[in-house]
């Protein structure tokens, strides 16, 4: 009966959402889950989902658990490092107008993290920025670009000072960089993917995503780069055989599509 009341879950939530549960992973999904329904005092998740379809709080605080909104600027700073002295100057020797897309941007620390880096190379403005998430209440709070201190804990002093502004314990990001993202709600397991990226960002997501959805995933990351064009990937994310993707490993986390 419990297995039965969270497979018609997954079968609503589809049908009223497009999110198709059932190509996350169902073990950690259905824990995640089941905490948030039994705090909100719900008996089943047919019951929790008739709630959710009336209560926007309710469906915004499903989408958050669902999608584990937790994110810091210059996560694995080191990472970043390799990027923006090694990647991005590359890039910017075949074109100035590059082509960037954070996918599943959460709360916007990646996507401004791109931006900044972006704008100390001159690049900025003739770049183009995409962020996309699932969560419509994500991508509003990544719109305002306020964030808590503990945030930017990772952030390089000359970063902070340069392009936030503090009022206490808030942080908010300077609007010459906010007008340069285009943020955008998108669905990475069923929407179409732009293409022609020079960089694409996607970290910490697929570890949520079942092997199946995994490989489907890589594939059209693949296909929405350049030819040499590169994709970022987070610290627990390593792809096994990218050649069958038509990418190549470049640095730690990082792969380029074949030319």
């Amino acid at each position: 009966m419990e297995d039965q009341d969270f497979l018609t879950f997954i079968k609503k939530v589809k049908e009223y959402t497009s999110i198709d549960l059932s190509q996350y992973k169902e073990a950690q999904m259905k824990r995640r889950l089941t905490t948030l329904r039994m705090k909100k005092g719900y008996t089943s998740f047919v019951s929790f989902f008739d709630a959710m379809t009336k209560d926007k709080s309710l469906f915004y605080e499903f989408l958050d658990r669902m999608t584990i909104n937790v994110s810091e600027f210059w996560r694995n700073a080191n990472r970043w490092e390799v990027l923006e002295r090694h990647f991005l100057p590359e890039m910017l020797k075949r074109t100035r107008r590059l082509k960037v897309w954070s996918a599943a941007c959460s709360t916007g620390e990646e996507p401004y993290t791109l931006a900044m880096i972006l704008a100390e190379h001159k690049a900025l403005k003739d770049a183009y920025l995409l962020a996309t998430d699932i969560d419509e209440g994500a991508l509003e709070k990544a719109r305002k670009g306020v964030y808590l201190d503990r945030s930017v804990k990772e952030v390089p002093a000359y970063y902070l000072q340069k392009y936030y502004r503090s009022e206490g314990i808030h942080y908010y990001i300077a609007d010459e960089l906010k007008k340069y993202v285009k943020f955008q709600k998108q669905n990475l397991l069923l929407d179409p993917f732009e293409t022609n990226f020079d960089l694409i960002v996607c970290r910490n997501v697929t570890i949520y995503f079942t092997e199946e959805a995994k490989h489907n995933l890589y594939h059209r990351f693949a296909q929405a780069l350049k030819p040499g064009g590169i994709l970022f990937v987070g610290s627990t994310e390593q792809i096994f055989s990218p050649g069958q993707y038509g990418l190549e490993p470049s640095e730690t986390f990082f792969y380029r599509k074949k030319e």
